[in-house]
């Protein structure tokens, strides 16, 4: 199979960087372009991100010598690819305008960034949770006045531990919950070096994090309807993130109660047994299994866990009946990886098996 050609643009970020060293041995794509600022352009790409290269890999070889493009030569880019990751670190309003363009230029964009997330006919996808939501893509090709270009995005990271343990259950309906997540200072696109105040320290905010962790779900299970995703109404989520002392991996303690509470082995049965589309279609980066849950009473744990499934799946525990909810849980994935750059490249992978790519 011949292999599509992609671009990732904001590829000198660390999400960039996660994009290209997941994608050095991938059996479909193939990076051939990489873009970023005018700062960086211009330059071969180990030359680009020399002193702060932060992936555990070497810099793939097939992406080392690339020359970095400007990420606003977008004619250019367009004649090399036949889509692209977007990982820009920009200003929302102009990263939206940014990735429109590129989608009228009939370039399909799988973006990392939060800029579209409200747009209604922009779909939000965990691939295992609403793959029915690639649906509203024609609405907006109508609306971009384009025959192959779109955008498509992923949720926020602080949200993918606990929406596919939810997911899992949806029989039983969810109505409320309070989660308390616990983010990795990768999620700021930061490192110990680079960031020596989180050493020893704990900051109890996260700006714009606990409105995402509260609100994207509601998209992700919403409904397409009259060429647009209608958000549910349930379940209504609390959330405080907190930014804690570790490399990646963002943990979440959670108490939820259902409309129908279930018994506590018919949910560690729907865990066990859960699968999506891409598990079903053997897609190249979907975990198997999906979710995991450990016995364990001290598990899972961040830094032995968050690797699990390549840092794809989902890796749960400590589930037990609550006093003011039906059921508190554990859940933690791997931010960069699920939570971004993997979790894209799957819905890529969504994408081309589905026929948008």
């Amino acid at each position: 199979m011949q292999k599509l050609r992609v671009g990732v643009l904001g590829g000198t970020g660390m999400v960039g960087q996660q994009f290209i060293s997941l994608l050095a041995d991938h059996p479909w794509f193939e990076v051939v372009s990489v873009s970023a600022s005018e700062r960086s352009a211009g330059r071969p790409y180990r030359e680009a991100v020399k002193g702060r290269w932060v992936m555990k890999k070497e810099i793939p070889a097939g992406a080392a010598d690339l020359v970095v493009r400007n990420v606003n030569e977008i004619d250019r880019i367009a004649g090399e690819v036949d889509f692209v990751f977007s990982a820009l670190d920009m200003d929302k309003e102009a990263i939206k305008t940014l990735e429109d363009t590129y989608a009228r230029r009939e370039i399909p964009v799988v973006s990392n960034n939060s800029a579209h997330r409200w747009t209604p006919d922009v779909p939000m996808v965990i691939p295992e949770i609403n793959p029915e939501h690639l649906d509203v893509i024609p609405a907006q090709r109508k609306r971009l006045g384009v025959k192959r270009g779109f955008v498509t995005v992923k949720p926020n990271c602080s949200l993918q531990p606990y929406v596919p343990a939810f997911h899992a259950l949806a029989e039983f309906k969810a109505v409320k919950a309070s989660v308390c997540t616990y983010q990795a200072i990768s999620g700021a696109g930061k490192t110990f070096e680079t960031w020596p105040e989180m050493v020893d320290n704990i900051i109890p905010f996260i700006g714009g994090e606990e409105e995402k962790s509260e609100k994207e779900p509601l998209k992700i299970w919403g409904k397409v309807a009259d060429g647009r995703i209608v958000n549910a109404d349930l379940p209504v989520i609390s959330a405080q993130c907190i930014r804690v002392p570790v490399s990646d991996g963002h943990l979440a303690a959670v108490s939820v109660s259902f409309e129908r509470k279930p018994p506590k082995g018919e949910i560690l049965e729907r865990w066990r047994t859960f699968e999506g589309k891409p598990q079903r279609l053997g897609l190249p980066s979907a975990p198997k299994p999906f979710l995991i849950y450990f016995d364990e009473e001290n598990r899972p744990q961040t830094r032995l866990d968050r690797d699990a499934g390549n840092g794809m799946a989902v890796t749960l525990g400590r589930l037990r009946e609550d006093h003011l909810f039906d059921y508190q849980f554990v859940a933690l994935s791997h931010n960069t990886v699920r939570g971004a750059a993997g979790g894209a490249i799957l819905t890529a992978e969504l994408l081309k098996a589905e026929g948008y790519l």
